[in-house]
């Protein structure tokens, strides 16, 4: 599936302008699930924390039994040079991917080294702020013990679809989901944060969600400006009496939310944090 109009591919050493054909029709990630990626973004010849999703690729190979055929820093470093196929301005998606093409002895299991990868750059522009509405969805994350939820893995992402689906199908952009015990985990695509009182709060890592990389980021920003920022168990009733609500994740970094469910909120916080993002973004080197 390619989400940008402009698509280069890098697979075997080589680049090609394609949404190229990658797996095969009996590679051992094509039948059994064994793929992981990560995504990272250019924008305003910038591209913040870089090398931390380059990674946090290779610490989702190895949860996922695979071994990386190269360091962080040389997936960073063919990344950076791909960069270079396309015209100064345009923002990119950046998104390397490893997976299997042969199993162990039981099959089922991957056989590390036969781990290959690509890497696939896609010019897609970042959104602007606008309405942006949440609801809470019926469908739940698993448990690290019922999922390798540590990798970014995308046998993951067919229950994050679901949860995107219905939400839309109600009239809603997203929805926060909740782990088994009921806590509130993250949206289908982001990680969730709420503002009460003037204190920023977002669900505490617990092992059904990531710990993303720019939520992370945003929660350093914060720190760093002063707010307090709780990272706490909290419930659909906490985000239904915040004061405002916003999401971060790695497509358009941070989104204020405009409505939960039916009640309108500010964004005034959310687009504070995005100027303080984007701020950050533009104090550090360009990557051309």
């Amino acid at each position: 599936m390619a989400i940008g109009n402009d698509v280069w591919t890098w697979f075997k050493g080589d680049w090609t302008q394609a949404n190229l054909p990658i797996l095969g029709s009996a590679d051992h990630a094509t039948w059994q699930g064994t793929l992981v990626f990560d995504g990272a973004r250019l924008f305003e010849g910038y591209a913040p924390d870089l090398d931390l999703h380059c990674q946090r690729i290779v610490r989702s190979a190895e949860a996922m039994g695979l071994a990386s055929p190269y360091t962080s820093a040389e997936i960073r470093q063919i990344i950076q040079n791909g960069i270079r196929h396309f015209k100064r301005g345009v923002d990119l998606y950046l998104r390397p991917m490893m997976w299997s093409t042969e199993g162990g002895p039981g099959f089922i299991d991957a056989d590390p080294d036969s781990t290959e990868i690509a890497i696939v750059l896609e010019a897609l522009p970042m959104s602007t702020p606008g309405p942006f509405s949440l609801t809470v969805s019926p469908y739940k994350r698993p448990h690290q013990d019922t999922a390798i939820t540590e990798a970014k893995a995308a046998c993951l992402y067919p229950n994050n679809g679901r949860i995107l689906r219905e939400a839309r199908q109600r009239g809603f952009n997203n929805a926060l989901s909740l782990d088994l015990d009921g806590y509130v985990a993250e949206t289908a695509s982001t990680n969730a944060f709420m503002v009460k009182d003037g204190v920023f709060y977002t669900p505490v890592p617990n092992g059904t969600f990531l710990n993303g990389i720019t939520r992370q980021r945003v929660i350093k920003l914060l720190e760093a400006v002063g707010h307090e920022v709780v990272e706490k168990s909290l419930t659909v009733e906490d985000f239904a009496t915040a004061d405002e609500i916003f999401t971060t994740g790695n497509a358009n970094k941070v989104q204020a939310v405009s409505r939960f469910e039916t009640r309108d909120l500010s964004t005034e916080q959310g687009l504070m944090v995005r100027q303080l993002y984007w701020d950050f973004t533009r104090s550090k080197p360009a990557i051309r």
